[in-house]
């Protein structure tokens, strides 16, 4: 049984997320096809799983010597957000040289970049990431900003990886254009079984792995489920967009849960 912010996600609205394979992931023309056919473009092993678990490491290791939720608070938002293990990381060449390659030109990343992690048994409204697509919060900028979402570490669906609503993308950018979705900041819906059906759509799921990344477009509808496994959910999810384009010059400071993005 599959879950979302406590509500039951119907099998028959689910689907497979489908990875990018691998004779199509040096052409690029082919790629671009791909994600406005698709709205995303899944990358198994696109990174190295060794430097993604590293990562890993270095977070447990870090706010493991928290003892509550002020010094777990202290320690991701002061020394982890903004420290430059992580921007290495969101930096590393797998990352910026592929979308320099993919976007035609230098690229620029956000830097507000989102670390969230999901202890297991945390579920219900509020814990697993509502329905909702990356524009609403970065409509000051070029709408052709890509998200990257990384989970860091192994990533099964019970774990609480990311959904992606089939074919969304398409209806958001029509709406969006005719003026039907000028929707403030925030989520849709925490109601995934209802926004499958008002879309006539599949909640497209996959079993990640170290190394995985998946890359939206910001008019692609995207939740997270919730995390029934064992084992804590970790990820993160990051903003690349070429420099050349406008910029949303609110996403320019380190992330903090506080900033009212």
């Amino acid at each position: 049984m599959l879950t979302s912010n406590g509500y039951v996600l119907d099998e028959e609205r689910l689907g497979v997320l489908q990875v990018v394979p691998q004779p199509e992931r040096s052409e690029r023309d082919v790629l671009r096809a791909r994600l406005m056919r698709d709205g995303y473009l899944y990358l198994t092993g696109l990174l190295d799983a060794a430097v993604v678990e590293q990562f890993r490491e270095y977070y447990f290791r870090l706010t493991g010597a928290a003892t509550d939720r002020a010094s777990y608070r202290k320690v991701l938002f002061e020394e982890i957000v903004p420290g430059p293990e992580y921007a290495a990381f969101c930096a590393q060449p797998a990352l910026k040289d592929w979308f320099e390659w993919f976007l035609g030109g230098e690229p620029f990343l956000h830097r507000r970049k989102i670390i969230r992690q999901t202890a297991p048994g945390e579920i219900g409204i509020g814990t697993a990431t509502q329905a909702h697509y990356d524009l609403v919060y970065l409509r000051e900028g070029s709408d052709q900003v890509l998200s990257a979402w990384i989970p860091l570490g192994d990533c099964p669906v019970s774990r609480g990886g990311l959904a992606y609503l089939e074919g969304s993308h398409h209806r958001v950018l029509a709406d969006e254009a005719a003026g039907r979705l000028k929707r403030p900041a925030a989520s849709m819906t925490a109601d995934l079984p209802a926004l499958a059906t008002e879309y006539d759509a599949n909640w497209l799921v996959a079993n990640y792995a170290a190394g995985d990344v998946v890359i939206h477009t910001a008019h692609t509808i995207h939740a997270a489920l919730d995390n029934v496994s064992t084992e804590m959910r970790l990820s993160t999810d990051i903003r690349y967009q070429r420099a050349d384009d406008a910029v949303d010059a609110r996403w320019q400071h380190h992330w903090h849960d506080r900033d009212g993005l």
